[in-house]
């Protein structure tokens, strides 16, 4: 089995809101094609990013619909379905699989600490609503409270349609890991912005990243330098792109709110805010957000 459609550069594709507030597929459209035109590997819908966890079901089929409509069979799409209850996870991956992605993926249950095997029963009966379709595991314990394992990953293995984590904790020691425990068809994508390049140096096959989308060209860079063996030459920009990130989350608004700041000014895309809880722009925001556009339109000039 060929998992090279998952290895390079997939930005989790951000929420996007008209000026109701109301996700808007016209939106969701207009940032799929801009990113794609960038030349991006993929598309990671429906995560952190896409601020699954405060919209509803509904909203993330519609903006899934929207993705999908626009650039099916163009890129690699990835649908993060998790929920946290089954049912409904178990109604986004099936209709995830009947729009035709190439993976689903899900972080585990939170909240209530679940043993080992009631997580690996959750992520199996996702999976079980899109038996044709690869399963990609959200390992991100910082935001989720569980952190995949390697017993659970081992045990996770035995379901032939498991072929992969998204690794967002933070040591790289993690890729190196799953890496390991994953063996020949699997692939370990780095999830952590900041490591981009480390994480591949350790093993990560590809990234999926939340502010990717902000600076697609710098993550592209580093990409090709990456497969090139060429580090010494991907870890100035790397460098950037971490002092590129301190100021995209140095205001009192949300970082995904400056983002879709940052594109408005570099793009001249409109993507709406951010849903509360989260935290909209605020004032004395704007000039930070217009310092972050510029660094970022300086680096890609500088190394792309």
């Amino acid at each position: 089995m060929s998992l090279e459609k998952y290895h390079g550069v997939i930005p989790a594709f951000y929420a996007c809101y008209d000026d109701n507030n109301e996700v808007s597929p016209e939106r969701c459209r207009k940032l799929a094609r801009h990113l794609v035109n960038k030349g991006v590997k993929g598309l990671y819908v429906g995560g952190s990013s896409g601020e699954c966890i405060y919209l509803e079901k509904e909203e993330r089929m519609a903006t899934l619909e929207a993705v999908m409509a626009e650039i099916k069979g163009e890129c690699t799409v990835i649908a993060h379905v998790g929920c946290n209850n089954t049912h409904e996870s178990m109604q986004l991956a099936a209709h995830a699989e009947s729009l035709g992605v190439d993976a689903i993926a899900s972080i585990p249950p939170i909240y209530f600490h679940l043993p080992e095997y009631s997580i690996a029963q959750y992520w199996n009966d996702i999976s079980s609503a899109a038996p044709h379709t690869d399963f990609v595991i959200y390992n991100i314990p910082q935001l989720a409270g569980v952190a995949l394992t390697p017993s659970l990953f081992t045990e996770m293995r035995k379901n032939p349609q498991v072929i992969g984590v998204k690794n967002s904790s933070m040591p790289t020691q993690d890729i190196d890991t799953f890496v390991r425990i994953g063996g020949e068809n699997c692939v370990v994508f780095n999830g952590p912005d900041e490591q981009f390049v480390s994480g591949r140096a350790i093993g990560a096959a590809g990234g999926i990243g939340g502010t990717y989308g902000a600076m697609p060209e710098l993550f592209l860079k580093m990409d090709a330098l990456v497969r090139e063996g060429r580090y010494k030459e991907a870890e100035p920009i790397q460098h950037e792109v971490n002092a590129i990130i301190s100021e995209l989350c140095a205001c009192k608004g949300n970082m995904y709110a400056v983002i879709k700041g940052v594109l408005k000014i570099n793009e001249g895309l409109e993507l709406g805010s951010v849903r509360k809880p989260l935290t909209g722009l605020q004032d004395g925001d704007w000039p930070k957000v217009e310092i972050a556009a510029k660094h970022i339109k300086e680096a890609i000039a500088k190394y792309c």
